[in-house]
């Protein structure tokens, strides 16, 4: 393993998470057909989404004041970006590109990239309103989170269905999207379930996409299995914090409400969902999410440990102090710090033969997937037999799931063309 940045694809796309980058005035973003950078309700985007060396789409932190003091440098040259380090070559990323269909009016007359938005090449949408944890008095919102300050401006309030759709058609028409994305925050009453099951149905009955959703952990467990039968593909709950102490300081609304372990029983509820036999095409995860760099590295680690011991597969997030959030002046955490947990979280995956990467053109940019970290662990090549089968897995579901979206996509093509449906 080196830890250089000209080399090693991952470790770059983890040091400019943990260290933002600069832009030159002679970068035109929009103008080179990259993505305008937005800060969405679902995410910790806030920055310049990018393709690096290996094929690794990220979200590069450059509107946050510790990007201002940033070794890395973008810039461009006869139409092409590069980025520097401390004023030395490291590579040509490429601009993620911004679908045509962004500025596209929905019959509502919302702007598309306002309902639904590309966060690597899936589709997030936040469908409903704002999470109650900011309309307290006072409020408890996570300390990190800044769902509350985007509202009315980069993202939309509430979104009906249709409206909805006629961003995943286009998404799924133009941009060749194969999963979806859905995130919620807290609703008194536990509603969030019943919000998204509308928007469901839509999706698996018009496109065959792959969807998921992240909401918090509903008191009756057995409303995943309805999800389950629904057609979601993926599960995930954000915990943040393994350690209890900082649970509490950080997200005090979550711990209020629910507890740390309404969040575990639910992560372990629903692996065990994953038992049950599944077809090809329709796959379950569970995903358990934490922040890093809140806490210390080893209770990252422990948490990476506790998640990959119940089958489910660890989101691993890079803190990012978001402007005007209660955080905005907390520390980044140090990239060498960091790099013990995602090589943790790589290992972990591979010991325990979990599906990481096999789903085709899902590409992250606001995480490091576990399969990205390989160039971090001390042992990449201790896995021959796991990243054989797991490269076995990949082409044979790629392969059924293309031949099942092309049948989908030929009904959708007719329909838009006679105008029954809008995208």
């Amino acid at each position: 393993m080196r830890l250089d940045p000209k080399t090693n694809p991952s470790y770059l796309k983890l040091d400019l998470y943990c260290k933002g980058a600069r832009i030159d005035e002679s970068c035109y973003v929009e103008e080179a057909g990259g993505r305008p950078i937005l800060r969405t309700r679902a995410g910790l985007g806030s920055g310049l989404e990018v393709i690096l060396p290996g094929g690794m789409w990220t979200n590069v932190p450059v509107t946050e004041k510790f990007a201002e003091r940033s070794p890395y440098l973008f810039r461009m040259e006869k139409g092409e970006l590069i980025l520097e380090r401390n004023g030395e070559f490291i590579c040509r990323p490429r601009l993620a590109p911004k679908p045509e269909w962004y500025e596209r009016k929905t019959t509502t007359g919302r702007t598309m990239r306002q309902v639904g938005s590309l966060q690597g090449t899936y589709l997030g949408i936040y469908p409903g309103k704002v999470c109650e944890y900011w309309t307290r008095d006072p409020k408890v919102n996570c300390k990190f989170c800044s769902v509350g300050l985007n509202l009315g401006h980069d993202d939309a309030d509430e979104k009906n269905v249709e409206e909805v759709m006629q961003v995943v058609r286009a998404a799924f028409l133009e941009s060749g999207i194969t999963y979806v994305d859905f995130n919620t925050g807290h609703y008194e009453g536990e509603t969030y379930l019943d919000l998204l099951e509308p928007y469901i149905k839509a999706i698996k009955k018009e496109t065959g996409l792959l969807v998921g959703i992240q909401t918090p952990p509903h008191s009756d467990l057995s409303r995943f299995d309805d999800m389950r039968k629904l057609g979601v593909n993926r599960v995930s709950f954000c915990f943040e914090l393994f350690n209890r102490e900082r649970f509490i300081e950080v997200c005090p609304g979550k711990h209020t409400q629910y507890g740390l372990d309404r969040y575990l029983e639910a992560i372990q509820y629903c692996s065990r969902l994953g038992d049950q036999k599944s077809s090809l095409l329709e796959p379950w995860v569970t995903n358990g999410e934490i922040i890093a760099g809140l806490e210390d590295p080893r209770d990252s680690i422990a948490a990476i440990d506790w998640i990959t011991e119940q089958g489910a597969v660890p989101t691993v997030c890079v803190f990012r102090p978001l402007a005007g959030t209660d955080y905005s002046d907390v520390d980044v955490p140090d990239t060498e710090e960091m790099v013990p947990v995602f090589a943790r979280l790589y290992d972990r995956c591979m010991e325990k033969g979990l599906p990481i990467g096999v789903a085709p053109n899902i590409h992250v940019s606001l995480v490091m997937l576990p399969e990205e970290c390989e160039g971090l662990s001390e042992h990449p090549r201790a896995h021959l037999a796991q990243r054989l089968k797991l490269k076995g897995m990949h082409t044979a579901f790629s392969a059924a799931y293309y031949a099942k979206l092309a049948k989908y996509k030929r009904r959708l093509r007719k329909k838009v063309r006679s105008g029954e449906v809008k995208a």
